[in-house]
């Protein structure tokens, strides 16, 4: 099957296209410092977590 991938143009706001390269740069950051975070869990870089509470109770 053959699928035709066509461009499509869409006009947004400056104010949204900026705000929409913010979102895709933290993204980036994000799967960065994931993709860090598991090579450091791969080769044992790691200290326990402790888990922390700081909720109060209804």
């Amino acid at each position: 099957m053959y699928y035709s991938m066509r461009m499509r143009v869409k006009t947004v706001k400056e104010s949204e296209y900026n705000e929409l390269k913010k979102k895709a740069e933290l993204n980036e950051d994000l799967l960065t410092q994931l993709v860090s975070g598991l090579e450091d869990i791969k080769a044992g870089r790691i200290k326990p977590w402790k888990r922390t509470t700081n909720r109060s109770s209804s």
